[in-house]
């Protein structure tokens, strides 16, 4: 099982270099708002990827809920930037650092807080 875990931030950060990105990822966010095609990617990378792990309704799975009321208490907007940027060490939680810059974590991040997911 550990094999696996290894593999798969490896495998998670090979599709996600896979997508487009107007500009280029560090143009992707202006004027330190997330740019609307950019928005769509990062709403799809939270359904698909992140729910690939924290449950496709982010309610739960190998990794924990990402709902507000699951969030509330334990994390606010800067510390879940960080944990989305630089991962969970000794856990399956992969750094996205290499993939995203800090607006699009950060607007992931307020997304989260926000409980925007619909789908």
């Amino acid at each position: 099982m550990p094999e696996r875990r290894a593999a798969m931030p490896r495998a998670l950060a090979l599709a996600l270099l896979a997508l487009p990105v107007p500009g280029g990822v560090a143009g992707a966010a202006e004027g330190g708002a997330v740019a609307g095609a950019r928005a769509a990617e990062l709403e799809h990378i939270l359904i698909q990827d992140c729910g690939s792990c924290h449950g496709l309704t982010l309610k739960g799975g190998l990794g924990r809920p990402l709902t507000p009321d699951a969030l509330a208490g334990w994390a606010d907007t800067d510390t879940l930037t960080g944990i989305i940027l630089d991962g969970m060490p000794g856990t399956a939680m992969p750094p996205w650092r290499p993939i995203l810059t800090e607006e699009e974590a950060r607007w992931i991040a307020n997304y989260l807080m926000q409980g925007e997911i619909s789908k």
